[in-house]
């Protein structure tokens, strides 16, 4: 990939997420509630999520009209230039719904198939985080990385939960025999976000079951720029049934025990 395209995609990602994030900061309405559900009663979308992804969506057609697209609140093409976007417009809708503070705008930009930009834009944090293949990773302009790694005893993991009654019983099951085992747990409700805690060194690992490529791409570049190792089950990808990130001396501690414990199941 070219200097010149990483440079432009990049660009065209941080424009992006902050016009995003911008519109739902300032655009939330006090009546905010529940456009549509999916997955079940809890797994909503409100309207700014669809406001949202249609604006990213929109500018993207204007910079970049022949590139593929694939955003949560369903926006899907195929493109014809090896270049996808793929896009969350609020990661963390429930947190934006009860108005918490932890959600953001997620944009990963993939070359034939492969995530070579991430921009995760956190509006009431007020940080923006980037990362271009092999460039590292960023928060605004200071370079990230991820914190030396401890034992898992002493490892802060960050995790998160399902929305079908049945995952997260089995979720529960998982996190009562790991938290012993541990440090202590975080719950923050953003995957992107914890994924990019990671990658500046406030969170030691993070892992969750049940994600989506939108919940992860951008985050898990983010990670691995910043030194994380990033993967699913043991030899295999990131995918929706495990999502596990952490330096490289609790990593593979880290997914060993959740192999070990079942938490792709369920």
């Amino acid at each position: 990939m070219s200097d010149t395209l990483k440079a432009e995609l990049l660009a065209v990602a941080l424009e992006a997420a902050d016009r995003a994030g911008a519109l739902l900061r300032d655009g939330r309405p006090a009546d905010l509630g529940v456009a549509a559900t999916k997955t079940s009663p809890i797994d909503v979308v409100t309207e700014m999520d669809i406001a949202a992804e249609k604006l990213i969506t929109g500018f993207l057609a204007e910079r970049r009209p022949a590139d593929g697209l694939l955003g949560e609140e369903g926006a899907s093409s195929e493109g014809s230039t090896g270049v996808r976007w793929v896009i969350d417009p609020i990661d963390g809708t429930v947190n934006y719904l009860y108005g918490l503070p932890s959600w953001c705008v997620s944009i990963a930009a993939e070359l034939d198939g492969e995530a070579v930009v991430g921009v995760v834009a956190a509006p009431m944090r007020g940080e923006t985080y980037h990362a271009v293949l092999g460039e590292g990773a960023h928060l605004g302009e200071r370079r990230l990385a991820v914190r030396p790694a401890p034992g898992l005893d002493q490892a802060l993991i960050g995790t998160g939960f399902g929305y079908l009654a049945s995952r997260r019983a089995s979720q529960a099951e998982v996190l009562r025999s790991l938290l012993p085992q541990v440090r202590d747990i975080r719950r923050g409700g953003s995957a992107a976000i914890d994924l990019c805690d990671v990658a500046c060194g406030r969170l030691d690992g993070y892992y969750e079951r049940g994600l989506n490529p939108w919940d992860y791409a951008a985050g898990a570049l983010i990670a691995r720029e910043a030194g994380a190792l990033t993967g699913g089950r043991p030899g295999e990808p990131a995918s929706t049934e495990l999502t596990v990130a952490a330096p490289p001396a609790l990593f593979e501690q880290l997914q060993g025990r959740l192999e070990e414990l079942g938490a792709w199941q369920g």
